[in-house]
């Protein structure tokens, strides 16, 4: 074990003892560490970097139309509460000459995800990350996700849900190709 995990699992000790229970009852003697793989686990977005995660991935293509990948699901923890927020990505780009491998693209969405952040961040990472990978003459992705902290605390609104975009290339200077995009994500459903 190393002594980051042995660090995190202390806290959450402390964190059960500070909200009055006792950490050596039968159900909870574990729990500190469980807690604390789990926390990294979800958070194993900042080991990983870009170009490793792409791998050489990035293929010549003649391909030049929008390519769209919808429904990606993803996890997330936002950095004011540190409480979940879970929703779909959807990502279109125009190629110039290359494409990236599909599954990459999921790769890339978790990557960012796992890191403690707000939608509105993520949203700008993955497109900005999809766009210096594939050189792409735009680059477009729309998040959009339910928030436990506005569900399980705060307001409780159970059916709110929040929606991102960010707009890069062809897909922010040309309302056409905007249009044709934002269309394609919302009649498929």
């Amino acid at each position: 074990m190393s002594n980051s995990l042995n660090d995190i699992s202390g806290h959450y000790r402390a964190i059960l003892q500070g909200l009055g229970e006792d950490p050596e009852r039968e159900g909870l003697q574990d729990t500190p560490m469980r807690a604390a793989k789990a926390m990294q686990f979800l958070t194993r977005g900042y080991q990983q970097d870009l170009n490793d995660l792409v791998n050489g991935a990035v293929f010549e293509s003649t391909m030049d139309e929008m390519v769209v990948i919808q429904d990606i699901e993803l996890y997330s923890m936002c950095e004011h509460h540190v409480l979940p927020f879970i929703g779909k990505c959807h990502i279109a780009y125009l190629p110039q000459g290359k494409v990236l491998g599909l599954s990459k693209f999921a790769r890339i969405v978790d990557m960012y995800a796992r890191r403690l952040q707000i939608q509105e961040n993520l949203t700008r990472q993955i497109a900005e990350a999809v766009e210096q990978v594939t050189n792409a003459k735009g680059v477009a992705v729309v998040i959009e996700a339910r928030h436990m902290c506005m569900m399980m605390r705060g307001v409780e609104k159970q059916n709110s849900s929040m929606k991102t975009s960010m707009m890069l290339g062809q897909f922010r200077k040309s309302q056409a190709t905007r249009t044709e995009f934002l269309n394609l994500i919302s009649n498929a459903r």
